[in-house]
């Protein structure tokens, strides 16, 4: 593809605030003219930073920001050929609804009947006609978003940039103002870049969605690929609902998942290697088992009407109305807790046979199998990293010079977290937490910016505070330059 065809392209771009932290860490990312692209992610993740980037609102650290093959990186806004509609509409309230809206071309100066003529344009293509002389604090939350967004376009803009425009109004009205949106964007044709945290609404109004967490890109595609073929978990936890399952690849073509083999359409992992599996609820197929039947009557959909083992037995657990279909927690045999939703409701306490066809299976690589940080061997049996003190066998330690540098190495579910901060070697936050069927997966932030990943059955909640503590027989130290532990 020619560098013609992209109308904003941002290369390698990184912002760094006081404190040191990074809202964006090498980001890239190319749109192109006409398309109607969503950065989508958790508060925090950087997605508003990359569009005040773009709008000029801020500077990028490094990096550069380009638009129509021009460095925009440190023009002023003013300069940039793009407009900009804030969540909280940033309306003038002592002007009438004409009056925003003509606002950008008066400073123009731009003839007075030309002006009349744009405003009336733009004030139909929203919906607003006949509310040229209305007082902007007359109206409701969608009626101001609308004048909002054409104040934007009536300058004629090569791309429009969206703040969570429609994060203030209520479910209905918000639903209403994602149809117009989309069907403005036809109409106008003019480039859409879009930040929200509603998944549901990137997954509607997008071409392509830009999936971010910690001031990273995790995945860009259409919304159909990031919906069914996520490349991470964190992709596949934060759109929609997902069973995301510890899983080994034993060949292409067979995963192992939930104690069971499978047939999958994946290939190129390897033998044996450990992977994490997406099904997504919609896609597991349910049927009600006797206790004392391994199989039973498949629907004609799965199996053509012919008797079938099903894959997986287990129990309902419950049983939740969800409006267009229910969603149910089944209990596997082997203690899975899986997530189920299907048209038909089954109740608490039902014993069922569950189904998962190939295609419907998404593998994944691991994005760690267990936690690793730098150290150096200190005297007394200890070694320093994540800036704390830790003790470690004798018979460990005496393979190493005092001073050396290693590789630590401790796994998920051998460290321990405490209630009370003061019971651990090191104090930190949850951050982020993965249910796998059996177990949670959580992160851990330490108070020094840190990050470990815990597997645990206690149930914690986000943001609350614990203590660390690892036994020194769980903590693995590698040479640099081995492969194996010592």
């Amino acid at each position: 593809m020619q560098k013609s065809d992209f109308i904003i392209e941002v290369n390698h771009v990184s912002k760094q605030f006081e404190d040191g932290k990074f809202a964006l860490d090498d980001v890239s990312l190319s749109v192109k003219k006409g398309e109607f692209v969503t950065i989508l992610g958790p508060s925090g993740c950087g997605k508003t930073t990359l569009l005040r980037c773009i709008a000029g609102f801020q500077v990028a650290t490094e990096g550069d920001i380009l638009l129509n093959g021009e460095d925009v990186t440190t023009m002023p806004p003013h300069l940039r050929d793009v407009n900009t509609v804030f969540q909280k509409y940033a309306l003038f309230p002592h002007l009438n609804v004409f009056d925003n809206v003509a606002f950008g071309l008066k400073l123009k100066k731009i003839d007075k009947k030309v002006i009349e003529k744009k405003v009336k344009q733009a004030l139909k293509t929203v919906g607003m006609t006949d509310y040229e002389y209305r007082d902007v604090n007359s109206l409701s939350g969608g009626q101001q978003q609308r004048v909002a967004i054409a104040r934007a376009i009536i300058n004629e803009p090569e791309v429009l940039l969206l703040d969570e425009p429609l994060a203030a109004l209520d479910l209905k009205m918000r639903k209403d103002m994602q149809m117009e949106l989309r069907e403005m964007h036809k109409k106008l044709g003019i480039t859409f870049i879009y930040v929200t945290h509603d998944q549901e609404e990137a997954l509607t109004l997008s071409d392509r969605v830009v999936v971010m967490s910690e001031g990273k890109i995790q995945q860009i595609g259409t919304p159909m690929d990031v919906y069914n073929e996520p490349q991470n978990s964190f992709v596949a936890d934060f759109i929609g609902e997902s069973n995301i399952l510890d899983a080994t690849m034993v060949k292409d073509g067979v995963v192992n998942f939930c104690e069971h083999d499978f047939e999958c359409v994946d290939k190129g992992f390897g033998e044996n290697t450990e992977v994490d599996v997406v099904v997504r609820p919609e896609d597991i197929y349910i049927g009600i088992v006797p206790r004392s039947e391994a199989t039973v009557q498949n629907s004609s959909e799965i199996q053509g009407g012919k008797e079938s083992p099903w894959q997986l037995h287990g129990e309902v657990k419950s049983c939740i109305f969800k409006g267009v279909h229910y969603e149910m927690t089944v209990l596997t045999e082997e203690g899975y807790e899986l997530m189920i939703q299907d048209y038909k409701a089954f109740e608490s306490g039902t014993q069922v046979g569950m189904l998962v066809k190939p295609e419907d299976i998404q593998v994944m690589k691991k994005e760690r199998v267990c936690n690793t940080f730098d150290g150096e061997v200190l005297e007394d049996n200890q070694v320093r990293f994540l800036d704390e003190v830790w003790d470690i066998p004798e018979r460990v330690a005496e393979r190493f010079e005092v001073g050396e540098e290693v590789e630590v190495e401790v796994d998920f579910n051998r460290i321990n977290l405490q209630d009370d901060e003061e019971d651990g070697t090191l104090c930190g936050e949850v951050y982020f937490i993965l249910y796998k069927g059996d177990h949670y997966h959580l992160t851990i932030r330490t108070d020094d910016g840190d990050d470990l990943y815990v597997d645990t059955n206690d149930v914690w909640d986000d943001g609350d505070r614990v203590g660390i503590r690892i036994a020194p027989s769980y903590i693995r130290l590698y040479k640099r330059s081995q492969s194996e532990a010592l």
